[in-house]
């Protein structure tokens, strides 16, 4: 008798909703979205950033909190957050998809600049930085912890280390054959659950991730 064919993988999405509905609808793959992180404002001062001659990004999440661009400088991390600043009215200037690549940026910029960035940050960048939004923990569905103890494999992007120390944390006990897919070797290194199949990306940023992620939903099982 032939064996079956193996079952297709789905495609696991814990980023924040907006973003995991951006990724299932561009992707194109059989997708599960299960956030693991809300984003949430958090009081702060926005007077400061709104007479900022100049502004950093590292997420797009942290842009509505600046005010109107004004064509005032912005240093973004990378593509999505850059487009997210151009909107606003920035002038923008785009990294390279890490904190280090900023470094040059923010030491070339003629003005002073703010920081806008979230509770958990991952990297200290020189210049003066506002707290403007929380990135807070959530459980998985029912449905995605069903989908870590059944038979479908799984592919699971993850987009920081500490989304990946979550989430691994979440699939510990997991049944299903898991193929991590990570934006850098700072997350893949934070990713402690086993995985079947281990990617990281070839630079930090979408389009290397989305490359990534069709390689491990099409890579043959082991």
């Amino acid at each position: 008798m032939p064996m079956p064919p193996a079952p297709r993988p789905l495609l696991l999405l814990t980023r924040p909703r907006p973003d995991s509905e951006r990724d299932a609808a561009r992707l194109g793959h059989d997708a599960l979205i299960s956030p693991v992180l809300r984003i949430v404002p958090v009081d702060h001062d926005g007077a400061l950033l709104a007479q900022a001659h100049g502004l950093v990004f590292t997420s797009a999440h942290a842009v509505p909190s600046a005010g109107p661009g004004r064509g005032r400088p912005a240093i973004c991390v990378g593509e999505r957050t850059a487009q997210a600043a151009r909107d606003a009215g920035f002038a923008v200037t785009v990294g390279q998809g890490t904190a280090d690549s900023l470094a040059p940026l923010i030491a070339a910029c003629p003005v002073p600049l703010v920081h806008a960035h979230g509770r958990h940050l991952a990297q200290r960048l020189p210049v003066p930085g506002v707290v403007v939004y929380d990135q807070q923990p959530l459980a998985l569905t029912p449905v995605a912890r069903a989908a870590l103890m059944g038979a479908r494999p799984l592919v699971v992007p993850v987009w920081s280390p500490r989304s990946a120390r979550l989430l691994s944390a979440m699939a510990a006990g997991a049944r299903a054959p898991l193929r991590l897919v990570a934006i850098s070797a700072a997350a893949d290194a934070a990713w402690t659950a086993p995985a079947a199949l281990r990617i990281v990306a070839e630079t930090p940023s979408g389009p290397a991730m989305d490359a990534a992620i069709r390689r491990a939903m099409i890579a043959e099982p082991r």
